[in-house]
């Protein structure tokens, strides 16, 4: 049995938490010292003693444990996981049911009830995601759930709770078959090779499909394609279907280059008739400026927060400035995709920083369309954090 600990809100944060917040901030707290191992159950009380919410321990760089239930007397239990899980599974059913989408968001955290805790299907494979060691603490209960539920082929895991949401290094087949790598995948009928074996990232980001299928389908034809922190090259492969005349992917990580390599040959384009740069983005953006090298369209989706040798980026601080040098190598009537998934800031602040960058350039634009997370990734209102991608399409106006 786990222990239970009854934790006292500050009298400031319990309504919040009342309301449906489900992230429980160490300041929130008032007798932290009480807490003693992660996973253990937390009775949430306010300073007059009053119940607000039953969750978990567990620390992760956003908080001190996430809030499961705001039933006293709901157990958190083998039963709990499994409804918690079938009840994602069944918003997902249409998913299921797409020849077209084999690899797809099952269960997003906050949004579908558990914080710390998503899982990602690859075609019969399923990937959980561990936040936390106290979201850790539940595995057995959490797997044994997901093979209930589930006709699967095999389940891998990743645990991301070592220091700052480090991925700790292991084998991380839990059950079932092991895959045979790379697995391919389908998005929007499109070829993705994936590996579910090779430490924390899988070769796709899940969260952008819609964005992708916008660019084949809509923007892509007849442009030269620059896609930067190009990671393995995904949204040059759907550039590249959707009649781009020339994609250019760059990014910094050397493995880069062979990975993006392998995802334009699963899709039969002749790799060698794009270009693959293996370069600091930052100093590409330079290279580019001092070759007057110009784009019809430039993808730009950087990390909230990257470190290289020389440069040191955060979302929040440094988006207009990259903008601004986006801007300066996109071809009037060209088109900017800008992305990002910092979770600091909303979509009005983020079109702020649009705006500020063409203002400082003299430039005019115009906002084509806007995208946050589709469907799969289910979020709460009430944790706006939650919902953190902000995707933008711009055209740059000539004048």
């Amino acid at each position: 049995m786990k222990r239970e600990v009854q934790i006292v809100i500050y009298s400031k944060d319990s309504s919040k938490l009342r309301s449906g917040y489900p992230l429980i901030s160490k300041e929130s707290i008032k007798n932290v010292k009480d807490l003693r191992d992660e996973g253990e159950i937390i009775k949430l009380v306010d300073e007059k003693k009053r119940f607000i919410a039953k969750g978990y321990y567990g620390k992760q760089n956003k908080g001190y444990g996430w809030v499961l239930t705001q039933r006293e007397d709901e157990q958190i239990n083998q039963s709990f996981f499994e409804h918690k899980l079938s009840v994602a599974i069944k918003k997902r059913l249409s998913f299921y049911d797409d020849p077209e989408t084999t690899a797809f968001r099952v269960f997003n955290g906050e949004g579908d009830g558990i914080g710390g805790l998503t899982v990602d299907y690859f075609d019969g494979y399923y990937v959980i995601n561990w936040y936390s060691e106290g979201i850790y603490s539940f595995s057995s209960e959490i797997i044994r759930a997901l093979e209930k539920l589930t006709d699967f082929k095999g389940i891998y895991q990743k645990k991301r709770f070592a220091t700052k949401g480090k991925y700790i290094e292991e084998d991380d087949f839990v059950t079932g078959e092991r895959g045979e790598f790379p697995l391919i995948v389908k998005e929007n009928g499109v070829n993705f090779a994936v590996y579910l074996n090779e430490g924390a990232m899988v070769g796709v980001f899940l969260d952008q499909r819609e964005v992708r299928k916008k660019i084949r389908d809509k923007y892509a034809q007849g442009r030269n394609v620059l896609n930067t922190f190009s990671y393995t090259g995904a949204f040059s492969v759907f550039a590249a279907l959707g009649g781009a005349e020339k994609t250019t992917s760059v990014d910094l990580a050397n493995r880069s280059l062979n990975k993006t390599i392998e995802q334009f040959s699963v899709n039969g384009i002749d790799h060698e008739a794009q270009d693959i740069i293996v370069m600091d983005v930052f100093n590409y953006f330079k290279y580019a400026i001092k070759k007057n090298l110009k784009f019809d369209m430039v993808i730009l989706d950087p990390p909230s927060f990257a470190r290289s040798k020389k440069h040191t980026f955060s979302a929040s601080k440094d988006y207009t400035n990259l903008l601004k040098e986006t801007i300066e190598i996109t071809e009037d009537d060209g088109i900017i995709v800008a992305s990002t998934n910092c979770s600091q800031f909303g979509m009005a602040k983020f079109k702020g920083f649009i705006d500020r960058a063409f203002k400082d350039m003299n430039g005019q634009y115009q906002l084509l369309e806007e995208y946050a997370l589709p469907n799969d990734f289910q979020t709460v209102k009430e944790y706006k954090e939650g919902n953190y991608l902000k995707v933008v399409f711009i055209k740059k106006i000539s004048g």
